[in-house]
């Protein structure tokens, strides 16, 4: 059965072209939440690329037809229509002036209108949804974007695999174990910990190319580290492991803080910029993402609006520089480093660059596929982040672009992931986000 969609405003600004996505059901789209997309056409970012987007989507279609009466979307596709609501559907105790009480006033008015139809809210706001539940309006999140139903479905890019005693020996002892000699399947890069059933503690850490090569052993990295950092733990281990992999160009970082996440990329792009000169330049950037104001709302010059949004980057490259700190600033000087607010990547081809882009789980989908497509000819492309620290209020767990790519890539070999899962800056820190 046909079923009507009343579309929220934080659907538009997540998804431009959230409209086409609900088959042959139609559209309703609150005369307020046009205003409310209208405030952030001015916002340079995502959110302002959106409005705009969507802004410029709905006035083709009012150009084939009466936005009032509706607009068919195209073949196969519902109608859409601006509609505005009935002051005598909006529930007693509510504020009439606020966007979201009109857009369930806007519901409730559609469900006068066409009582056998079924009406449903879509909202991205959590807020919003129980709202509606409270007065007994259908709602659904816009899961266009949700590449997972839940976080624990996400890839961590690390398997443990329980094995007969001979295969761990044999492993160790150089002959070849496939995939296949220990039945089971994996994606391209991913790595396995091969426990021996037998003996828990008889274990190797291999990884997995491809199905026509069999499984490699690694750099654990342990010994001799990169520019004075040692892996502490396995998850790190396969970090260093794929960040010093030239066939692997782009890769995948999450954790919480104080994994060690930005300062093990940071380390292997130092090395291979500065001492192996595999690339011509380490770039590091990050989202502005301060609590929804923009870099422009502060005083100064843009170097001194850009320092407290990457002073944790300029933190981990001090740190790892040490004593050459004025090497540092020359280098910044000459651009073979560069640290720069993800705005202005936008737009720039990056080749032969070891690139970093930091906090990528505040990025939407289309923001990252922006950045990712930035990268030129031979440049490696380091996405980091905590997923459970996301300041973007447009997206979640499971919509950020960070995620996103960490799905889509998983099953390509020019990919590779890892979650970390041990927290390595401090004790207090570990112990902090344990309990807090």
């Amino acid at each position: 059965m046909k079923k009507t969609y009343v579309l929220d405003t934080n659907v538009f600004l997540t998804d431009a072209k959230s409209i086409f996505s609900f088959n042959n059901n139609d559209i309703v789209i609150p005369l307020k939440v046009l205003e409310e997309i209208d405030k952030h056409k001015k916002r340079q970012d995502g959110v302002g690329l959106n409005a705009r987007a969507s802004i410029r989507i709905l006035d083709e279609l009012r150009e084939k037809g009466n936005l009032h009466k509706g607009v068919r979307l195209g073949k196969g596709k519902g109608i859409l229509s601006v509609k505005m609501y009935n002051p005598d559907l909006m529930p007693l105790g509510l504020d009439e002036t606020n966007a979201d009480n009109q857009i369930v006033a806007t519901a409730l008015t559609e469900k006068q209108d066409n009582p056998k139809r079924k009406v449903i809210v879509i909202s991205r706001d959590i807020n919003m949804r129980i709202k509606c539940d409270a007065l007994m309006i259908p709602s659904e999140d816009y899961i266009e974007d949700q590449v997972v139903s839940n976080v624990q479905e996400l890839y961590n890019g690390f398997k443990t695999h329980l094995v007969d005693d001979q295969i761990v020996d044999r492993f160790y002892a150089g002959e070849d174990i496939t995939h296949e000699d220990i039945e089971a399947k994996f994606s391209p890069n991913q790595y396995i910990m091969l426990i021996s059933n037998s003996n828990p503690k008889h274990t190797a850490l291999a990884k997995f190319i491809n199905k026509n090569t069999p499984l490699e052993k690694i750099n654990e990295y342990k010994n001799k580290g990169i520019w004075g950092l040692r892996a502490r733990n396995k998850e790190q281990s396969f970090a260093l492991d794929m960040l010093m992999n030239e066939d692997i160009p782009i890769v995948s970082m999450i954790g919480a803080a104080g994994c060690g996440k930005t300062l093990l990329a940071i380390a292997a792009g130092l090395d291979q910029v500065l001492d192996k000169n595999i690339y011509n330049k380490l770039v590091v950037s990050r989202p502005v993402q301060p609590l929804g104001k923009d870099i422009g709302f502060l005083p100064g010059t843009l170097e001194e609006k850009m320092g407290p949004w990457l002073m944790p980057v300029q933190d981990n490259l001090e740190f790892l520089m040490g004593d050459r700190k004025d090497t540092m600033a020359l280098m910044m000087e000459q651009g073979t480093i560069e640290i720069e607010a993800l705005t202005y990547i936008r737009g720039r081809s990056i080749s032969n660059a070891f690139v970093i882009i930091d906090e990528a789980q505040n990025l939407t989908v289309h923001e990252l596929k922006t950045i990712v497509t930035r990268i030129g000819e031979n440049s490696k492309i380091i996405l980091t982040g905590d997923i459970e620290q996301i300041d973007n209020t447009y997206i979640d767990a499971t919509s950020n672009g960070l995620s996103y790519a960490i799905e889509k890539f998983k099953e390509y070999e020019i990919a590779g992931h890892i979650t970390l899962q041990k927290g390595e800056r401090s004790r207090v820190a570990t112990l902090a986000s344990k309990i807090l």
